[in-house]
């Protein structure tokens, strides 16, 4: 086993929801993902729509279990001194599958190693083993002031809900539904003047629909800004519910900038462009609303890209008029308006 040393930290990450181009819903987990050398650990696995054990919404006292388990301070919750690395972001079932590793101490440096793909209790390493990855040798006090640091969690826990601002009531409920369908809660208001700055604080965004003119803006930033609650502003694109969905995730998006995989989204001259960090799945969607306010959604592209920028046309037919690409992977989001000639 090699001496050398690996980084360890820990940083906010997500599993994006959305509603999609086929009409499912894909639910939005917040969770902390393992930042090992200075990458997420997540991004190794190129291909897998994952969350860690700590995710946000699961009770307390479950998540200082998974915590103190990391720690080795608990059983390994799994036979031969396994752990859940990664697992389903929509249920507990190991047999969904799971990212699952073997973790002991060597003195007082923790190793993580014997990385395998499982499905049931026991872990077959020479048919699922993640060859590649491993094993990491960390360093007790990095280690344990990461982890450590998670027990005290209310200062960190994700504000998911948004406020939603608009003049077309319908469609702010629909998109609230559709947001409350996929984890994240939303209220519909005309004002925030006189609301209470604790109840101010639980929001994460606030998203204005198009007819909302540039004084009642004003006056919402400056309430939250006089309960000194910084939240993501969201300027609606245009009345197509995934496309706001698709907004406001982006927004809510708590990761840091530089740990992303999906990094770059432009869209003009019948393509658009895209820059992945890592090998991982992107889908493309185009959507735009036609003069009888339909709303049109083609799935341009659903593919595994490797690290680096890509170029991926666009069909005329889709993106003729005011549309908007949506490109999405397991853990980002982001919105682009189509630039017309």
């Amino acid at each position: 086993m090699s001496a050398e040393y690996a980084t360890f930290g820990l940083a906010p990450a997500m599993r994006a929801g959305g509603v999609l181009a086929n009409g499912d819903y894909q639910v939005h987990r917040d969770f902390v993902d393992f930042i090992v050398d200075g990458r997420p650990l997540l991004f190794q696995l190129s291909d897998l729509d994952a969350v860690s054990p700590l995710a946000s919404d699961v009770p307390p006292a479950i998540f200082t279990a998974q915590v103190r388990s990391l720690l080795l301070e608990a059983a390994a919750p799994l036979p031969g001194g396994r752990y859940v690395i990664y697992g389903c972001p929509d249920c507990e079932d190991l047999a969904c599958g799971a990212v699952t590793a073997l973790i002991d101490k060597d003195g007082d440096d923790y190793i993580w190693r014997d990385f395998a793909w499982q499905t049931d209790e026991h872990a077959d390493l020479q048919l699922n083993g993640y060859h590649g990855i491993g094993p990491f040798r960390f360093r007790a006090t990095e280690y344990r002031a990461a982890l450590g640091s998670l027990l005290d969690r209310d200062s960190e826990a994700p504000r998911r809900r948004v406020l939603l601002i608009g003049a077309r009531v319908a469609l702010l409920a629909k998109l609230a539904a559709a947001l409350r369908t996929i984890g994240i809660g939303a209220e519909i208001t005309h004002e925030v003047s006189g609301v209470a700055a604790d109840e101010l604080r639980t929001y994460g965004a606030v998203a204005f629909g198009r007819g909302i003119g540039e004084e009642q803006r004003a006056a919402v930033r400056r309430a939250f800004a006089d309960a000194g609650v910084e939240v993501a502003y969201v300027d609606g694109l245009a009345p197509i519910v995934p496309l706001l969905v698709a907004q406001i995730e982006h927004a809510l998006d708590r990761s840091p900038a530089e740990q992303r995989r999906l990094t770059r989204l432009v869209a003009a001259d019948g393509e658009a462009g895209v820059e992945v960090t890592s090998p991982c799945r992107v889908r493309l969607t185009t959507y735009r609303v036609d003069r009888l306010y339909r709303t049109h959604a083609h799935e341009v592209f659903d593919g595994v890209l490797e690290a680096g920028r890509h170029r991926i046309a666009l069909d005329a037919k889709a993106v003729k008029g005011e549309s908007y690409v949506v490109a999405r992977t397991s853990g980002s989001v982001l919105v682009e308006a189509v630039a017309l000639r």
